[in-house]
């Protein structure tokens, strides 16, 4: 990057790194730090047709999980969040989003890594986190606007193409299964398309066989001249609608193409061989380097013609329902929920997800045991804040909650911190306080128990504090049953009677090495307590898990983390009973699920997070 932070070509995606450069911190050594200016950048940009995605060291997982919480992953595309060297990453990236390394600004605060990057995509063009504070400027006078990010929906329907056709070891087979479908139209119906015409033909070059640039005035003539057969290209996939994508132009007297141009959106797809073999192999001569080499023999037989009217009735029958339709559903967990989202969303569903998250002090805080639900309830303001303050594994967050929001239309609970954390109470109040789980605390040696949170990064849980605790609090040991019914009852008063409660029970095997001892014999307990209370509660429901987590092999670290291919039928099961709930099917998206189950197939990233939290 020279140092008057001039770009030498346009930039079209900028590649962020995450940590100290995204945001402020290190991800894997616990909480980070959002940059606003940051945020405001990758929003206005998009909005003016930059694309933005991510090549970060670090866990996937919890990456992405902090993203969503900033609102903002829904602004990435192709994200490459692994432990894998970047320059070949960003090599491999760039060629499944069909874009030049000049064209691309990658921003890093380690050097070396800028260095690798430019070793493997030469012209690719870097720069340290420190100069955006210059670069900003630049990058949001460039692009054209984008309000309704246009370009990023395309670039997300790259991605769930590339991410489908991942999943086929025949490129023919994953073609033949895309359903491709060309809609052309000619005469006046291009009229009304002339701004995309001329930017076709005038900034496309990879798929750009004629070269031959037009002004909008000449091209405007051009296109009322009987001599001439203007075309347009449209086309669309089981994965999506790529819009307006090619032009073609046949001098009739002569049976010449002198227009013959395609974005890259649609490379690989054989639609500018199909579009040649349409137009009867007519003479070309192809100028410059392209893409792809055209024949005049082959006609892809994966793809289809269809009329405009037939194109408008697939539409009208493919339509999901629009967002504000669909039913809003929470999903209130452990973090290793969040699998079931990327499952639950290729349904007519909008997902809203309410986890475990780092506190302040960089330690886990589950929010979802029903003791801690009912002193976030009826615990004054002053309280909380006291305990949150006092209690270092709490912290100022811990007491919010979606729950009494009231704007979703179902609730999809995991009570298994129920099953698992002990309750503490505090001797001069009476509050108690789930922590934990298969454990005393109390009993522990503070002075080995502050060195194994220490190793962990926790702040605040030193031998002062616990010591302290020891003196103040008292051991409870887990809910009881009895008592488990009663947290239930009360939180079915506090949700709207017509909202449905769909609980996921536990697994009730054995997990050698696990280290919580009878942890089968207490899911046991607590399932039959969570059946009775369903059995005679209104408008409550049970997904069980016991159904297809039936061995140790099915689980990972513990009894309530099970395995990727578990976390896709849980989501099935829930679809299934919320449309069994609504008197009707949910509508699927077939290419939603295709992509969850693709990225499901990518190593587990929540075991190194999950086998941080406290057991």
């Amino acid at each position: 990057m020279t140092h008057d932070f001039t770009f030498p070509e346009p930039i079209k995606v900028v590649i962020w790194d995450l940590d100290d450069t995204f945001w402020r911190g290190t991800l894997s050594e616990g909480a980070v730090e959002a940059l606003e200016e940051n945020l405001r950048l990758v929003r206005d940009t998009a909005a003016r047709g930059i694309v933005h995605t991510i090549v970060s060291k670090n866990d996937f997982a919890p990456a992405e999980a902090r993203l969503i919480a900033l609102g903002i992953r829904d602004l990435f595309v192709f994200p490459q969040i692994s432990w894998q060297p970047k320059g070949p990453i960003i090599k491999e990236l760039l060629e499944k989003m069909q874009l030049r390394a000049p064209n691309a600004l990658f921003l890093d605060d380690n050097p070396i890594n800028r260095a690798e990057a430019q070793f493997y995509n030469p012209q690719l063009q870097v720069a340290d986190p420190a100069d955006l504070a210059r670069l900003a400027p630049l990058l949001r006078a460039s692009g054209k606007p984008d309000p309704t990010f246009s370009r990023l929906e395309q670039y997300k329907l790259l991605e769930r193409q590339q991410q489908a056709r991942s999943g086929y070891q025949d490129n023919l087979a994953f073609l033949r299964d895309s359903q491709v479908r060309i809609e052309f139209r000619e005469g006046a119906d291009v009229l009304p398309d002339l701004d995309r015409i001329e930017e076709l033909i005038n900034r496309s070059n990879q798929l750009n066989f004629t070269k031959q640039r037009v002004s909008k005035e000449s091209l405007r003539l051009d296109l009322q001249d009987p001599g001439q057969r203007w075309g347009t290209v449209r086309v669309q996939d089981r994965f999506g609608d790529y819009g307006l994508v090619g032009v073609y132009c046949l001098v009739l007297g002569e049976n010449r193409l002198t227009q013959l141009v395609f974005s890259c959106r649609i490379l690989h797809l054989g639609v500018e061989q199909f579009t040649y073999a349409w137009l009867g192999f007519p003479a070309l001569a192809v100028q410059g380097e392209v893409a792809t080499e055209l024949n005049t023999t082959d006609k892809p037989d994966w793809i289809t013609v269809q009329t405009a009217s037939a194109a408008a009735a697939a539409d009208a029958a493919e339509a999901p329902k629009p967002a504000a339709e669909r039913l809003r559903v929470l999903l209130k967990g452990g973090c290793d929920l969040g699998q079931l989202t990327p499952f639950l969303q290729a349904y007519e569903l909008t997902v809203e997800e309410e986890f475990n998250f780092n506190n302040e002090n960089q330690i886990p805080v589950h929010v979802e045991h029903t003791v801690l639900l009912r002193q976030g309830r009826e615990l004054p303001a002053s309280e909380k804040q006291r305990l949150a303050v006092e209690l270092p594994f709490l912290g100022r967050e811990a007491f919010d909650t979606k729950l009494w929001g009231n704007d979703y239309g179902a609730l999809v609970y995991s009570p298994l911190m129920d099953y698992t954390q002990e309750l503490y109470r505090e001797k001069a109040t009476g509050v108690e306080i789930p922590f934990g789980g298969y454990q005393n605390l109390l009993q522990a040696e503070p002075a080995a128990q502050s060195a194994r949170y220490a190793q962990r990064r926790f702040r605040g849980l030193d031998e002062d504090f616990l010591r302290r605790f020891q003196q103040e609090f008292e051991f409870v040991g887990q809910i009881s049953p009895a008592r488990f019914q009663e947290n239930l009852a009360w939180l079915r008063q506090q949700i709207p009677a017509g909202v449905p409660i769909f609980f996921l029970n536990g697994a009730e095997i054995e997990v050698p090495g696990s280290g919580e001892t009878g942890a089968r014999l207490r899911h046991e307990q607590m399932n039959q307590a969570l059946a009775d209370f369903v059995a005679s509660a209104a408008n409550c429901f049970i997904i069980d898990v016991r159904d297809f987590v039936l061995a140790p092999a099915d689980v990972t670290n513990n009894l309530r983390h099970y395995q990727r291919q578990h976390y896709r039928t849980l989501a099935q099961r829930t679809a299934a009973a919320i449309g069994q709930w609504q008197g009707q099917q949910l509508g699927r998206s077939a290419w939603v699920e295709l992509r969850a189950e693709v990225a499901s197939r990518v190593p587990a990233k929540l075991k190194g997070l999950l086998g941080k939290l406290i057991k």
